[in-house]
């Protein structure tokens, strides 16, 4: 019984509990320097895709807050104009919906800070008339801010306003 389990071992390539595969001869047990070296490779490049990909989604996340910030600022102005005071109804008329009584504003972005990292933009009111009978003015409020090195961006809310009534 022990000679069979014996030349079974020998058929597998066993010896002695050491380990050996079936067919495997004791020079070659292990892998070579160029299998390394290329799984090496290709995990360093998987790794650099991660993290590629994981600054990406910050600057895209970071960029998106920015936006909506400066959105904001400038649903801000467009509500400010909105609350101004544009009564024709009445002698003599009230009209405090005036390009002059809105001019441009440096603000703040309303994003997380810390340190000297803040963002600074700038809000442009334009108010036009768009119909006397019935009367009907535009108002258009750009908010102009940039983000690092990459240039100047514009956000702009519009809406159409009458008189109050």
């Amino acid at each position: 019984m022990k000679i069979e389990r014996e030349n079974q071992s020998r058929k597998l390539g066993v010896r002695g509990g050491t380990g050996f595969w079936p067919g495997n001869r004791p020079g070659q047990a292990g892998f070579t320097l160029a299998e390394t070296m290329i799984s090496i490779v290709i995990m360093a490049t998987c790794f650099a895709g991660y993290i590629e990909g994981y600054i990406l989604v910050a600057n895209r996340a970071q960029m998106s807050a920015y936006s909506l910030a400066a959105h904001s600022l400038a649903q801000q102005g467009v509500e400010s104009c909105r609350s101004a005071q544009w009564d024709t109804s009445i002698y003599p008329a009230i009209d405090y919906l005036q390009q002059s009584n809105f001019p441009n504003k440096i603000l703040l972005l309303d994003v997380p800070t810390s340190g000297t990292n803040y963002v600074w933009a700038t809000n442009f009111t334009t108010i036009s008339t768009v119909s006397t009978s019935p009367p009907v003015r535009m108002v258009r409020v750009d908010t102009v801010w940039a983000y690092y090195s990459r240039g100047l961006f514009t956000n702009t809310a519009v809406t159409y306003r009458g008189p109050n009534q």
